[in-house]
């Protein structure tokens, strides 16, 4: 007697899988094009990287279920490097072509990265501190809610959305609401059965709400998309990096260590906190193969220097997400490359109705997700035992204060300097007061 699979359990297992890409879909388009933007290199470049980066990320990493692209430190270097190019820096090569040198960087970056994995350096981020792996969850968190906040209220060098914050807040707020639903039911103890994933309510129900009334508030612009072979064709032709030299690697080296580095420290400290969440999430050990995370993350960074993209690495707000929304396998992160590239060319009219301010309340949810409360409620119950019972405050609690420099310095300076500094206490700390957290 033949045994079939069960097909309704498989197909609501794998319908799983694509709500929860597509609702991680919709941020990465956002903050591809956001982050193409603010790179100088134009909105399709972002939205281009934000698909092929977690497509590629997605498909070879060492990390089961992720969502990878575009980030802000890398973006922040990129602005740096451009900014570099207009001051002069390839003023003793006018024969260069500029798009071209940055695209070199790009590529040199991914070949960086891909000789970390073959010389197994991947294995030094387990030398990280739990304390500090959980500082910079808290600052990461930290640095969403304050970019969101700005955002909406038009403060700290940032435009505000379109539409007055009153609106836009009261959006962001209720995206956020529906979002939490099913935190909320299992705070009150009720039980709350959503077959779609609540964030994917939230920015579908919201957006339907903005559009029946009509508001006036700003929405997602795609710009530009690809719509034939040819245009693709050109911009393969336009942007691959073609010119080479002894000067010309030793201008771009210093750059491209610096992306470098910073990808290894994203893509594997985010690796560290997605190996908690599934096991928070899904009560299965989980534990990322790093050097082939590096591996995937430098094929996908050399990718996007063909096309004129922006770089990226495992970005924790979009991994977190898809991993709260349900993502089980590495389905779930190819799928999400694969929407945003179908988004941008099929669906551009349909995405542009989404209010931004929908995406400040998704990502500040996420931010709660990503915040590390475990250490805060513990401090907490420790502080009330010393003042109602006087018992002793043990070593243990000077991990609150690691946790809490390696925040300030993630949202003050930033996470590479956050983290490699306060391992180093850390350890001396550890070593020479034999201080134990």
């Amino acid at each position: 007697m033949k045994h079939y699979p069960k097909t309704p359990t498989f197909l609501i297992r794998s319908l799983g899988q694509i709500t929860a890409a597509l609702t991680v879909s919709f941020v990465a388009i956002s903050l591809g094009a956001a982050f193409g933007i603010m790179s100088g290199r134009g909105a399709l470049s972002g939205i281009l990287s934000a698909g092929v980066i977690a497509l590629v990320a997605s498909s070879l990493g060492g990390t089961k279920v992720q969502s990878s692209g575009p980030t802000a430190p890398m973006t922040a270097v990129t602005i740096v490097l451009l900014a570099s190019i207009s001051d002069g820096l390839l003023d003793s090569h006018p024969e260069v072509n500029p798009t071209k040198f940055v695209n070199g960087v790009f590529l040199i970056t991914g070949i960086i990265l891909i000789a970390a994995a073959t010389l197994r350096l991947g294995k030094f981020i387990r030398l990280v501190p739990s304390v500090v792996v959980s500082g910079f969850m808290n600052g990461i968190a930290i640095l969403i809610w304050l970019n969101e906040f700005k955002s909406l209220l038009g403060i700290g060098g940032k435009a505000a959305y379109e539409g007055g914050w009153y609106i836009n807040g009261s959006i962001a707020l209720a995206t956020f609401a529906i979002a939490s639903l099913p935190f909320l039911a299992k705070l009150l103890r009720f039980r709350i059965n959503m077959f779609l994933p609540a964030s994917l309510v939230a920015i579908i129900l919201i957006t339907a709400v903005s559009v029946i009334l009509d508001l006036n508030v700003e929405r997602v612009i795609l710009g530009d998309s690809l719509k034939s072979i040819p245009e693709l064709q050109n911009i393969f032709t336009s942007n691959l990096p073609t010119e080479w030299s002894i000067p010309l690697l030793l201008i771009a080296l210093p750059f491209a260590f610096q992306f470098a580095l910073l990808a290894y420290l994203d893509s594997l400290l985010t690796s560290l906190v997605i190996d908690k969440k599934i096991k928070e999430v899904h009560g299965v050990a989980h534990k990322t193969k790093v050097n082939k995370e590096l591996t995937a993350q430098g094929i996908a960074n050399a990718s996007i220097s063909f096309f004129g993209g922006i770089p990226g690495a495992q970005a924790t707000i979009r991994s977190v997400l898809i991993i709260n929304e349900g993502g089980t396998t590495r389905i779930a992160g190819i799928m999400v490359g694969i929407f945003v590239l179908v988004e941008m060319v099929v669906f551009q009219d349909l995405v542009s109705y989404i209010p931004l301010a929908v995406f400040s309340g998704v990502l500040a949810k996420v931010g709660c997700d990503v915040f590390d409360w475990l250490p805060i409620k513990n401090f907490y119950q420790t502080l009330r035992k010393y003042f109602l019972h006087k018992q002793q405050i043990g070593t243990s609690s000077a991990g609150i204060i690691f946790i809490t420099g390696t925040t300030l310095v993630t949202v003050f300076v930033n996470l590479s300097v956050a983290v490699i500094v306060f391992t180093i206490l850390f350890y001396i700390g550890w070593k020479w007061f034999h201080i134990r957290v």
